[in-house]
């Protein structure tokens, strides 16, 4: 089942996607109340074609979104540095936020070396605290397409991370949230920038496994339903290319997950 939040005649709904068509869910709440619900069995209102309503970012309030740094060898391996012997957990800040057909903005006094990662994102479908590995995906609502947008001259100027990964509209998410995905460790991840492909890889190269980031994530931390889990980037993100590949203004970047969909937004440089 694709679950999305959409706007329709200026207003804000959760729901269903079939065939093309979106259904509004007789729910009063946003997607993260229905998944903390437990995704209700609510009646569905007379069905839109996608291109007659607007697609927004599938959770954009979570309590958290953590992300998972070097989870694939390649990526580690371009980057020149070891293997992490753990997940290497970071946080992307909320305010982050956007959805499908978004603009990814940035001021260019602030940054000049913008990059992009695709990911799958894990959306949490209930509280999980100190679950086991076997269990994990037992708590997982669905997963959906992520791009970790990076501010590369700030995350090295910066020495860690929280500026370059979090300023706004740094985290395109959707297009929408996938939930009969039977295996989430083997999903082909591709990215494009206009019309070139940057990254081709399966999320069966991730160090750390998805259920395994679950158990291990959620002994420190209580997650929440709606909460979000990047899982990590493949090589060929831009900063690691020769010459270095940034994105600039009116780039249009593309990440596609088998059997979740595409996740595209356009790039604009705004200064001020």
């Amino acid at each position: 089942m694709k679950y999305a939040t959409a706007e329709i005649d200026g207003a804000r709904v959760v729901g269903v996607i079939e065939a093309g068509r979106l259904a509004p869910l007789e729910f009063d709440g946003d997607m993260r109340a229905y998944i903390a619900a437990g995704a209700p069995q609510v009646a569905a209102g007379a069905a839109r074609p996608l291109a007659q309503v607007r697609l927004c970012a599938p959770v954009d309030n979570p309590s958290k979104m953590l992300a998972i740094g070097r989870n694939y060898a390649e990526h580690a391996a371009e980057e020149g540095v070891p293997l992490p012997e753990a997940p290497l957990i970071f946080a992307k800040l909320p305010s982050a936020i956007i959805g499908h057909g978004d603009t990814i903005q940035w001021d260019p006094e602030i940054t000049a070396e913008v990059d992009f990662e695709a990911e799958l994102a894990v959306i949490i479908g209930r509280e999980a605290r100190g679950v086991s590995e076997a269990e994990a995906l037992s708590y997982v609502f669905g997963y959906t397409c992520a791009n970790d947008v990076s501010a590369r001259d700030l995350q090295r100027g910066d020495g860690q991370w929280t500026r370059a990964k979090g300023l706004d509209t740094f985290c395109p998410l959707g297009p929408w949230i996938e939930t009969d995905i039977a295996d989430p460790n083997n999903l082909s991840i591709t990215s494009w920038v206009n019309l070139d492909r940057m990254q081709d890889s399966n999320t069966g190269s991730m160090i750390f496994k998805v259920p395994y980031l679950i158990a291990y994530i959620s002994r420190m931390f209580t997650l929440y339903p709606g909460d979000i889990i990047l899982t990590g980037t493949p090589s060929g993100v831009g900063f690691a290319r020769k010459p270095p590949r940034f994105l600039g203004d009116g780039d249009s970047v593309r990440v596609e997950l088998e059997g979740i969909g595409v996740l595209q937004n356009v790039c604009a440089v705004v200064k001020g």
